[in-house]
């Protein structure tokens, strides 16, 4: 299956950018799950989907997490994050969100909460060749 969902051209460039560019925050997390470091799972930051971009895709699990800054405090990026989760599910996808401020002063929790979350997705995915080793 396509782990792209047919995005165009344009997105996988503003992807590319993001990716060159990521913040500090997504950095920080990203050095948690590179080179497969969690559960042996491969997550792509900055991975296009249709015509969104995801900030860590897991296409295995088709997970996507998402570091909220402060923008995603305003009503009408909470109504855009809703319809945004709603249309990744519609393809099969679950969206776990994480604060700015919950990566940057608790990164250990965050690592842990994300291993369960895997955990539980391969279970609701019957993907049983996930190390659940905690």
């Amino acid at each position: 299956m396509d782990m792209f969902f047919g995005a165009k051209p344009a997105i996988f460039e503003k992807a590319k950018w993001l990716r060159e560019n990521m913040t500090a925050t997504e950095k920080a997390l990203w050095d948690e799950l590179k080179g497969n470091k969690l559960l042996k799972l491969r997550f792509k930051p900055q991975h296009p989907i249709d015509v969104y971009i995801a900030d860590f895709y897991c296409h295995k699990l088709k997970l996507v997490i998402e570091i909220d800054g402060g923008v995603h405090k305003e009503k009408s990026q909470k109504e855009y994050d809703i319809g945004r989760t709603v249309e990744l599910a519609d393809l099969g996808i679950k969206v776990i969100r994480y604060q700015n401020e919950e990566v940057q002063s608790s990164l250990g929790e965050v690592v842990m909460s994300l291993k369960e979350c895997c955990i539980n997705r391969a279970n609701e995915l019957n993907e049983n060749r996930i190390n659940s080793s905690l």
